[in-house]
């Protein structure tokens, strides 16, 4: 059954958005809560009040810091709440380190305080990172001919990793993750943490810092260089949208058993690609040309592959992705270059 009411925070981000639409098609009302901070927020929340079903949607200006009487009424009626709000790149994190905690860490618990004092104790799902598990020095990987690979680690990162805030933005997003999960433990709030991996798809405005599939697209169809910071062989998991969407709505209709739990949500190893050495040749398919790039020092934090291991999202609430890397790519090249003028002003 869908549920009734769905809040969701940073509602016009790229997740928040696509999310809306999702939930409205299934037959909630949707609030969403923006401070409209980010690129393309305005033209997301513009595209939701044209979608099927937007009379059942809402949308507010405000903040999660600085809860209102406002959203305490819509928390209340909230059966399920996606906390999408928050900083979301590592560089940014750094140049502003307490502006970072106060959007990620401080923005979560004053959410969840909300939540727990005026909410009838609705399903609470926040989107971590898996940033919060640091550079993963300790884990042994091997350099092959276009990309890094792990040496012992068959499906990937899971749940049991330790722990390793590394940058202000995994502090801060570890600090916020950690909290959402004891609030189950104490207040036995419906708390899930999901920690994502690269998620893309339509509405998504990348930036250099962050989304690089698309901000890579968005870059070569604006005629923009390209900068790849490190060796181009780093990996990542990464997970359309969509499939995104359902692992949200299993997993909130399965709370029983996935209530205070957290789990490592990517495209698993059937999705991998590295950043420039395996997405290169598909872009230049894409645009029919050849392309080079300017190399960099890896950043800071930067994790020279990633990839989660998402059996235990399969074991308790029955999903795996359905939609491959190369298929959702070419849906995200599809959508960018189908909506052209929304890139013209970036």
């Amino acid at each position: 059954m869908s549920p009734k009411h769905v809040l969701i925070t940073g509602g016009a981000g790229f997740i928040g958005s696509n999310a809306a639409a999702f939930y409205l098609r299934q037959g909630s009302h949707v609030t969403i809560l923006d401070n409209f901070s980010r690129i393309g927020s305005g033209l997301n929340a513009s595209w939701l009040k044209k979608v099927s079903h937007a009379d059942r949607l809402t949308i507010i200006k405000g903040d999660v810091r600085k809860p209102t009487v406002v959203l305490q009424k819509v928390v209340k009626k909230a059966s399920l709440v996606l906390h999408l709000a928050g900083q979301v790149a590592v560089t940014t994190s750094i140049q502003n380190q307490v502006a970072d905690f106060d959007s990620n860490a401080f923005g979560t618990l004053s959410m969840l305080e909300t939540v727990r004092k005026y909410g009838n104790n609705p399903v609470f799902i926040y989107s971590s990172t898996n940033k919060v598990y640091g550079g993963l020095e300790g884990i042994s990987t091997k350099d092959i001919a276009t990309r890094y690979v792990f040496r012992n680690l068959r499906f990937g990162i899971n749940e049991n990793q330790p722990l390793d805030f590394h940058s202000p933005y995994g502090c801060s997003k570890g600090a916020a993750d950690q909290y959402v999960r004891d609030y189950h433990r104490i207040f036995n709030m419906n708390t899930i943490v999901f920690r994502q991996s690269c998620i893309y798809g339509p509405h998504q405005f990348g930036v250099e810092d962050q989304g690089w599939l698309a901000w890579f697209i968005i870059s070569l169809l604006r005629n923009k260089p390209l900068t790849i910071y490190g060796t181009g062989k780093q990996v990542r998991d990464v997970l359309y949208i969509d499939d995104l969407l359902h692992a949200y709505d299993r997993a909130s209709s399965n709370i029983k058993k996935t209530k205070g739990q957290i789990y490592n949500i990517g495209g698993g190893i059937l999705n991998t690609i590295s950043v420039w050495n395996e997405f290169r040749p598909i872009l230049e398919k894409l645009f029919n040309t050849q392309l080079s790039a300017t190399f960099s020092p890896q950043r800071l934090g930067d994790q020279p592959i990633y990839v989660s291991d998402i059996r235990k999202a399969a074991r308790d609430f029955g999903w795996k992705p359905t939609i491959s890397f190369k298929k959702g790519i070419l849906l995200l090249h599809a959508w960018i270059m189908e909506n052209q003028r929304l890139f013209t002003s970036l």
